[in-house]
């Protein structure tokens, strides 16, 4: 099956083609570190044969925390504890990257200082957020730098790629979106404006991380609204960013409520299409949870990976008991293996 192939893209010698999401855990403390729920949630998944873990949203600043407990990555206090998760990942044969993020107008963390959020333009997402200051240039230069020393604290914990967080709403995708930047200087208007900072941080950051390391990018291929970011204008975001990028995760939505027809699979076409616009490998994420639609995804070539959320939440053993359902050549772990010896 398509699902046991090995892919490679720069370092990235995955066993599988199946990946799990960065999805927030809301788990650490105030101190945004590492602790052993992180550990357990991320080695259980590696465990369970999943090839490539991506490690939830991490804020390359305070402020760029999407809430008081998510984890951070702006201090060098939290390599240790990333570190951890690392090598546990990489004992059970995963590889693992980092997102790194800056939540931007989306921060809920410290609810109380109505100065602390910041946007490409004063616009909230909706009326239960703050709403957050036009970011300046002078803070822009800060974010990149930050995005930039949280790739090397990144590399130093030894994760094998990172990914930039460009979707669902936060601070690099509220800048692509005309529905939260409204701005009149050089990065407000047209796509070109729009795409100015993310292409910034992109370069930026491709300067200070390992060359031989794949550099990974999440964008939301549509906002779902009038006048919003839609696919199109996705395919020509793609085609400016991928000199720095090794791999696309392509997903969908986040800006702000938007009407959105939910199903299974509703966001593989906008990886394929990117797929087959841009000609760069790309990560399908979505709703996905049956190995018959895994299998239809890779076998034609609508996607090189596939990213299964919630459902690794229900089953991080998916990848084995898949092995084991069809009866396929598989290496358990020695811990487990009596387990799949049999079919009783």
């Amino acid at each position: 099956m398509h699902i046991f192939e090995p892919f490679t893209v720069k370092n990235l010698k995955l066993k599988n083609k199946i990946v799990l999401p960065p999805m927030c855990m809301y788990a650490a403390g105030t101190d945004g570190l590492v602790n052993d729920r992180h550990l357990v949630h991320y080695s259980t998944r590696a465990l369970g044969g999943t090839a490539l873990i991506i490690m939830e949203a991490t804020g390359v600043m305070p402020n760029g925390r999407i809430t008081d407990n998510c984890l951070g990555i702006w201090d060098d206090n939290y390599i240790a504890g990333l570190k951890r998760v690392v090598d546990s990942c990489h004992d059970e044969g995963a590889a693992i990257a980092l997102q790194l993020n800056h939540a931007g107008r989306k921060c809920e963390a410290e609810s109380e200082n109505n100065y602390y959020t910041v946007s490409p333009s004063a616009i909230a997402p909706d009326e239960t957020y703050r709403t957050p200051r036009e970011i300046t240039p002078d803070e822009m230069g800060k974010v990149k730098l930050a995005f930039c020393n949280a790739a090397r604290r990144a590399d130093t914990a030894g994760f094998d790629a990172i990914e930039i967080h460009g979707a669902h709403g936060y601070l690099l995708s509220s800048f692509l979106s005309p529905v939260s930047n409204v701005r009149t200087d050089e990065y407000g208007g047209s796509l070109e404006n729009r795409a100015r900072f993310l292409l910034e941080v992109l370069e930026a950051v491709s300067e200070v991380w390992p060359r031989d390391k794949a550099l990974l990018l999440r964008l939301s291929a549509t906002d779902y609204l009038p006048g919003g970011t839609n696919l199109a204008e996705t395919v020509e975001v793609v085609k400016m960013a991928k000199k720095y990028v090794d791999l696309f995760h392509i997903s969908s939505g986040g800006i702000t409520a938007a009407p959105i027809n939910i199903y299974p699979g509703y966001q593989i076409p906008f990886a394929e299409t990117v797929k087959r616009e841009c000609d760069v490998p790309v990560i399908a994420v979505g709703r996905i949870s049956k190995k018959e639609m895994v299998e239809e995804i890779l076998a034609n070539s609508r996607a090189d990976l596939v990213a299964l959320g919630k459902e690794q939440l229900r089953n991080p053993y998916w990848v084995a008991n898949t092995a084991w359902e069809l009866d396929l050549p598989y290496e358990y772990s020695s811990m487990y293996k009596r387990a799949y010896d049999s079919k009783f």
